[in-house]
């Protein structure tokens, strides 16, 4: 395994890991798995619902994650990176090498603003599942993450589009940052991408802080079908 990575990630913590979900049904698609969540995050969404992880440092080192995963193999499936933005961290390539080599699979969350780091991660088989956030358009995705990373997100969705790896696309949905045409205008791109897979929606939900104070979503403005001739379109909330 190629370990020269340092030109294409972020940082380095002494401790990235924030906390660990020690098992879930829910977050890797008909696997058993536990999340280790990365603190650190190179976006500011105003709905995210893990301040504390996005701003906050880590608690764990990835020794102790891999000690508590190897204890858990006969338990579980797979293990899922998410955060905060899990790419952001050295080492997590060698993480994923540890995990796979006890016979797991891995499941990547991402923002999609390195492209780089998942193009090494696929090459190198050190992933099977990605899940992709779609956060806006292009015109409005500097307000919405406060970043500039819309350009990486299209280069992540073409990687893969075009490495056929398994992987979904999401968007959270806030009425009053996302309304109905985004939305039907955010499908038909992925459409016109070549996207077959599955466009997943989640409601925003007001029930934990967030970055930012923001007003009411109303899911009566957006509750809708926007499936595409080629592309399906499933609420998940």
């Amino acid at each position: 395994m190629n370990t020269d990575k340092d030109s294409i990630l972020f940082k380095r913590a002494t401790k990235p890991i924030y906390n660990i979900t020690p098992f879930t049904l829910l977050d890797y698609p008909d696997k058993t798995a536990c999340i280790l969540w990365f603190a650190g995050c190179n976006m500011r969404c105003g709905y995210c619902y893990n301040p504390e992880i996005v701003k906050g440092k880590g608690n764990f080192l990835l020794s102790d994650a891999l000690k508590f995963i190897e204890s858990r193999k006969e338990l579980l499936d797979g293990v899922v990176f998410s955060g905060g933005e899990c790419t952001l961290h050295h080492d997590i390539l060698w993480l994923a090498d540890s995990i796979k080599s006890l016979g797991m699979s891995v499941k990547i969350d991402t923002n999609g603003s390195r492209p780089l780091v998942l193009k090494t991660l696929i090459v190198e088989k050190l992933v099977d599942y990605i899940s992709l956030d779609f956060k806006s358009l292009k015109s409005s995705y500097g307000t919405i993450t406060g970043s500039m990373f819309y350009h990486e997100f299209e280069e992540t969705l073409e990687l893969l589009i075009r490495s056929k790896i398994e992987f979904e696309v999401r968007t959270t949905i806030h009425s009053e940052l996302i309304p109905e045409p985004a939305i039907q205008t955010m499908v038909s791109y992925l459409n016109l991408k070549g996207y077959t897979g599955t466009y997943y929606l989640q409601h925003f939900v007001d029930e934990s802080p967030t970055l930012e104070d923001l007003p009411p979503s109303d899911k009566t403005k957006v509750q809708k079908d926007y499936s595409q001739s080629g592309l399906e379109v499933v609420w998940r909330n």
